[in-house]
């Protein structure tokens, strides 16, 4: 029976594909570098699978940052970037938890992205759509 399950099992393994992204880019408070910022990447998944972290990090000194990792999927990934700050948060428990989603066009096939999605230099201070607050992803 164990076998079966597992040669019932090789075909969907044999269809899953590498697939990698990468994200760059400068966030701010201000006119200040957002520094020692939590970053992290993920493949979006839907239903009661749960997201792919492809890589995680942190922005230096000058806000800045480049992030890449990658994934085995049958389809299209879906990456997506998550920021976790306290830009202009005053004493609110927890982090402000923004997402910014990467076009499709900069997924690629293989282990390494062969481009990356530049965000340019956002100001944190932004009050973003769809922004949520996170007490689990703390430094």
């Amino acid at each position: 029976m164990n076998s079966y399950l597992l040669v019932s099992f090789l075909p969907l393994v044999s269809s899953l594909v590498d697939q990698s992204a990468g994200v760059r880019g400068v966030l701010l408070c201000g006119d200040k570098p957002l520094a020692n910022t939590k970053i992290k990447l993920y493949d979006d998944d839907s239903g009661i699978d749960l997201d792919d972290l492809l890589a995680e990090g942190q922005t230096d000194s000058l806000g800045q940052f480049l992030l890449h990792g990658f994934t085995s999927e049958i389809g299209t990934i879906d990456p997506k970037l998550n920021v976790y700050h306290d830009c202009d948060d005053g004493i609110t428990p927890c982090q402000r938890k923004v997402t910014f989603w990467i076009p499709k066009d900069f997924v690629s096939t293989g282990q390494h992205p062969k481009r990356y999605f530049d965000i340019g230099h956002v100001n944190m201070q932004t009050i973003f759509d769809g922004e949520t607050r996170d007490c689990f992803h703390r430094k």
